[in-house]
């Protein structure tokens, strides 16, 4: 009974995530359309993909299937063989390509990051550690009734001092910002759903070569106090209904895509993960967006 409780519990809180978050800081109008808003016609949330998007979930696919494979085996098969074979679920508008040319671009992209990591595969090739459970997440405060959870890309395992190194994979052509939530975001699920000591947290920028990118491990405390105030922004702009575009009534770069899915102006190309997904055909979204959050 106590299962069930603590199960309905959770449903009934407000979940957080690095993503969401980072959709709220940016457009609360553009949080409730990604986050909140379903179809009414499919009961479907809605997404827009664009080819760096897809380029980068494709990716992070392939890596990270290679976490729960024994050392022995990882490479077994050629990493552009699994890319390839992923990739004929996103070709063409499904992936948000809208010309051949481009859709090889991004291909070629994905086939020489994976290229590099089979010929330098680091931290990939060593012990990796997953959570076991299908979306990590931990109470951030049962008071408030939020929730923090997401996926970290890759955990590698320190046998020397049985500890753990956190490693998020990045294929955009920038390096993410000082100011960015998404390690410190990791760090705290990470120290929450497990035991084990967190030594270090890296980023490894795909396109830039095999080297990684240290960072300071960020201060729980403070991270926990930032996100947990945010969190209460959320909670209640969901409990009031209230979410504004910064812009005002025309919108933001954010949420005016997603608005042309509610007024029928963008182009419906599949459904996958219990959302609808659509292309925008003319606000040169895809210069917008060159990297994926998961």
């Amino acid at each position: 009974m106590l299962h069930l409780f603590m199960q309905e519990e959770e449903y009934k809180a407000v979940w957080l995530s690095h993503s969401s978050i980072s959709d709220f800081l940016a457009c609360p109008r553009a949080y409730y359309l990604k986050n909140i808003y379903k179809d009414p016609k499919t009961g479907n949330k809605v997404q827009i993909v664009t080819p760096a998007l897809t380029l980068g979930s494709t990716v992070h696919q392939v890596i990270e299937s290679l976490s729960i494979l024994p050392l022995s085996s990882r490479f077994d098969t050629p990493l552009v063989e699994k890319f390839n074979s992923l990739w004929t679920k996103v070709s063409g508008k499904r992936g948000g390509f809208l010309d051949p040319k481009t859709e090889t671009k991004y291909k070629t992209r994905g086939q020489d990051m994976l290229t590099m990591v089979e010929k330098h595969p680091g931290p990939v090739e060593r012990l990796a550690v997953k959570i076991q459970m299908d979306l990590p997440h931990y109470w951030l405060s049962q008071a408030d009734n939020l929730i923090l959870c997401g996926k970290v890309d890759w955990i590698e395992y320190l046998k020397a001092n049985d500890s753990l190194h956190i490693i998020d994979f990045k294929t955009s052509l920038n390096e993410e910002g000082v100011d960015s939530l998404q390690l410190p975001i990791y760090h705290l699920i990470v120290a929450n759903c497990q035991t084990r000591k967190i030594q270090k947290a890296s980023y490894w920028y795909l396109q830039h070569g095999p080297q990684l990118t240290s960072k300071d491990l960020p201060d729980p405390v403070s991270t926990t106090k930032k996100i947990l105030e945010i969190g209460k922004k959320i909670k209640l702009a969901r409990s009031l209904q209230h979410f504004t575009c910064p812009k005002g009534d025309t919108g933001c770069r954010y949420c005016q895509p997603f608005q042309a899915i509610v007024n029928g102006q963008a182009e419906f190309v599949g459904t996958g993960d219990y959302r609808d997904n659509y292309i925008i055909t003319s606000s040169g979204l895809d210069d917008k967006i060159d990297s994926i959050v998961l």
